[in-house]
């Protein structure tokens, strides 16, 4: 197939896919979807081998947003039956973060409901990120707070994180119609304020929320061009009580041409398959690490995910290995001169169903199962 070896050749060569050869990727038959993975995953070798990264999120505040992202089961007016709790105190952060790093987890995602932090949270947060740090050596740490403000960025950098998070979602025609009490521009804003702040930029989106192969390519573009060190692909967990609830477009197939069109177009950058893995990739989890080189192990902010055991024996029958704390993620390109450091260089992007390939299965309710253990909780976590 002339289109993968093409796009094989661009990703070894650190080179960007054109728009046209991006929606084709989306468009290949459920026929040809061994021949793209197999494509992808010589990318996804080339730069990362077979590690595979672990995350661990920790949610400091869960529920009560006054944000409406139609996605989100903690937004303004949700339904679901979620935990919610307020600020976690750093001791409680820390240990609830130990059972991650203990299940081999490298990096540790703090993740706070909201608009976007107040000083006072900026403060709570950097005596998590110390309490975390001083207690687990070689640790990295990911905050994930919403939308910031001048010198927020500057000041979570100072206290020890190692990165920030703040997906773009979506494309930027489409965005209202998911959220309409903040911008895409914000959402933008952000990004760019950690980037110069030195913190390394962790940006990337959902899947399946009903948007065109289109508005997925312009949100690839737009990513590229922020120039994230990693890119989380999130597909869409249609929690009860949400607007989105209803949304079950996804297929197994689907997800994983997702994923190989991510790896095309960043060939150099931490792929992570993100929220909504077990729910819509199911047993072809396996073969979305020949794409993926990072994955979030245990639960997520409101859901579950798979046993943290499960997921150590998946990456190891796979002939894959858990990347360790000494070993540096990114290639040396990017690594070595910090974020954004090299040439012309690949972010990402996904895309969501539509005609193409498999038709969506029956929505698989069953698989979304609100998380009602580990932190906020008194009890043991998942990891």
């Amino acid at each position: 197939m002339n289109l993968l070896n093409t796009l094989v050749d661009k990703g070894l060569r650190r080179e960007t896919p054109t728009r046209e050869e991006a929606l084709a990727v989306l468009a290949t038959s459920d026929d040809d979807l061994l021949d793209v993975v197999a494509a992808a995953g010589k990318v996804r070798r080339h730069w990362f081998g077979r590690r595979v990264k672990l995350n661990y999120l920790v949610n400091l505040k869960s529920g009560l947003c006054p944000e409406d992202c139609s996605y989100c089961s903690q937004r303004l007016g949700s339904k679901a039956d979620i935990l919610k709790y307020t600020w976690l105190k750093p001791d409680q952060a820390s240990q609830a973060a130990a059972a991650g790093l203990a299940g081999g987890a490298k990096r540790v995602c703090l993740v706070a409901s909201g608009r976007g932090p107040t000083d006072r949270d900026v403060d709570r947060v950097s005596d998590t990120i110390k309490a975390i740090k001083e207690q687990n050596e070689g640790v990295e740490v990911c905050a994930c707070l919403g939308l910031l403000s001048d010198g927020q960025a500057e000041r979570l950098r100072e206290a020890g994180a190692d990165a920030y998070n703040h997906n773009l979602n979506t494309s930027e025609s489409t965005y209202g119609d998911i959220t309409t009490t903040h911008t895409y521009a914000d959402r933008v804003d952000t990004v760019r304020k950690a980037h110069a702040a030195g913190l390394s930029a962790c940006s990337g989106l959902i899947a399946g929320m009903g948007e065109s192969d289109e508005d997925l390519v312009d949100v690839v573009f737009s990513l590229r061009e922020l120039d994230p060190d990693s890119v989380p692909v999130n597909f869409l967990i249609p929690m009860e009580g949400t607007p989105l609830a209803k949304e079950w477009h996804l297929t197994p197939q689907r997800c994983l041409r997702i994923l190989a069109m991510t790896r095309f177009v960043c060939p150099d950058v931490e792929v992570r398959i993100a929220g909504g893995r077990e729910v819509h990739l199911r047993t072809m989890q396996p073969l979305a690490l020949h794409l993926a080189n990072s994955i979030f192990l245990g639960d997520y902010l409101t859901s579950e995910g798979q046993a943290g055991k499960t997921d150590l024996e998946m990456i190891a029958d796979a002939g894959f290995e858990v990347e360790g704390t000494g070993e540096v993620t990114l290639p040396e390109h990017r690594a070595g001169g910090g974020c954004g450091s090299h040439e012309g260089g690949g972010a990402c992007g996904p895309a969501t169903a539509d005609s193409c390939g498999s038709a969506p299965e029956e929505p698989r309710t069953d698989l979304v199962a609100v998380r009602r253990r580990g932190a906020g909780t008194d009890l043991a976590p998942n990891a």
